[in-house]
């Protein structure tokens, strides 16, 4: 199993004050369970202070920023009145640490945690690796992320690591099902590979909710060329959710 909680509590620090968590139901403090509560009281100080790596960098190809531009345009829209009012996507910032420390209090863990880096965002080099930005369409439950793929991420020679494909995937629905669940962590990830992706190259990761079911948060993936005519990956996802407070205290 994987976790996503680190993601989950770095969107609490930069999406706080967004019409994301104002609006979604399961962002409204009121309606949470106790253990997703806690969150809100929690220290900012295990929170990255760490830049945006979800913002455009050199490294972007022009595919993938005229794609950006075009998702940001779609975040605010003007209303004809000539009022900025919020669009139906949301752009989710991205950095590159989780908690500061282990919540164990164990003396090597906090060792460890102190120089923990998220996964996708642990190479310093600007296009090396995983370039990716995320968006989400609380309406639609859908999210999608732009993802253009570095050269540090070869499988096949000259085409992306399927293991990097995987990552991406988790990374996406994940995310999403944290934003429609809370709290989650992977139980099930199934891929089913199509066509390589060539290293350089700008696809579209796209999450949508298939079922909610108790604990369990079902979401379908699926990984295309940026016009759509080519599929590259395909899966599905089962998330469960967890009770936060077991592991902020370490039980």
């Amino acid at each position: 199993m994987s976790t996503h909680l680190g993601r989950f509590l770095r969107g609490f620090r930069s999406l706080g004050s967004s019409p994301l968590v104002r609006t979604h139901p399961s962002a409204r403090v009121s309606s949470r369970p106790a253990s997703v509560r806690a969150i809100a009281t929690f220290p900012l100080s295990i929170f990255s202070k760490s830049r945006d790596y979800s913002l455009p960098n050199s490294s972007w190809g022009p595919e993938m920023m005229q794609l950006y531009e075009h998702y940001t345009s779609q975040c605010e829209v003007e209303t004809a009145a000539g009022e900025k009012v919020g669009g139906p996507w949301k752009r989710l910032p991205s950095y590159n640490r989780s908690l500061k420390y282990a919540t164990g209090g164990v003396y090597l863990s906090k060792i460890i945690q102190s120089k923990a880096r998220l996964f996708t965002r642990n190479i310093r080099e600007v296009g090396a690796a995983f370039e990716y930005v995320l968006f989400v369409n609380e309406k639609e439950q859908r999210c999608l992320c732009l993802f253009q793929a570095g050269h540090l991420l070869e499988g096949p020679p000259g085409n992306v690591h399927g293991g990097a494909i995987a990552t991406m995937i988790d990374t996406v629905t994940g995310t999403h099902a944290t934003i429609l669940s809370g709290p989650v962590m992977t139980a099930n990830l199934n891929i089913n590979y199509r066509s390589p992706i060539p290293l350089g190259s700008t696809v579209l990761i796209e999450s949508a909710l298939e079922k909610k079911e108790g604990r369990k948060t079902f979401v379908t993936c699926k990984v295309t060329s940026t016009n759509g005519s080519k599929v590259h990956t395909e899966s599905t996802a089962l998330f469960v959710s967890i009770n936060v407070s077991h592991l902020l205290l370490g039980q």
